[in-house]
């Protein structure tokens, strides 16, 4: 008899053990498979702390999320932070370089633009940072597809001056 108890007690100690491997320790932060850390929420009451996620050097960070542009020194400090405005289309998040720059041109929209830096395309729209030369950020056209991530020109400027080609970009979500 003390066999056969030993023997329950064995296989339910065993069920008990398995039942709780499945549940996630409140300790320990969840992660999806392949995941090498959780991702670090950002300081949203501090909007000049650059995100986490966005990686390390000089570069451009932008989340789509938030609409906002961190200007990274080398050191990880940002040199500027700021709002902008973005197109209709989004860039998927991941890490770009600038491909190309225009001193003024005409926008997709119509609007004449200055200082215009490019980093990708999504289905034929390019994606890049640009001010209005009249200086407004209106809200985009939803039935028009169009990429500008707009930005006033005091902050057209300092992209311009920081953002040459091949400038590491890298967008958030």
């Amino acid at each position: 008899m003390a066999g056969l108890t030993a023997a329950a007690v064995a296989a339910i100690g065993f069920l008990a053990y398995q039942a709780s491997a499945g549940v996630p320790d409140p300790a320990k932060p969840e992660q999806s498979p392949g995941a090498s850390a959780p991702r670090s929420p950002r300081d949203r009451a501090n909007p000049a702390v650059v995100p986490a996620e966005s990686g390390a050097g000089e570069r451009v960070v932008y989340s789509v999320s938030e609409d906002r542009v961190w200007l990274v020194e080398a050191s990880g400090k940002p040199r500027i932070t700021f709002q902008v405005t973005p197109g209709s289309v989004d860039p998927a998040p991941g890490t770009y370089a600038v491909t190309s720059r225009s001193g003024t041109v005409t926008g997709s929209d119509g609007v004449p633009i200055e200082h215009v830096v490019r980093f990708t395309t999504v289905d034929g729209i390019t994606i890049g940072f640009s001010a209005a030369v009249d200086g407004s950020t209106p809200k985009p056209d939803p039935s028009k597809k169009t990429g500008g991530i707009r930005e006033s020109r005091a902050h057209g400027n300092a992209m311009w001056e920081f953002a040459t080609i091949s400038k590491k970009v890298v967008v958030v979500p």
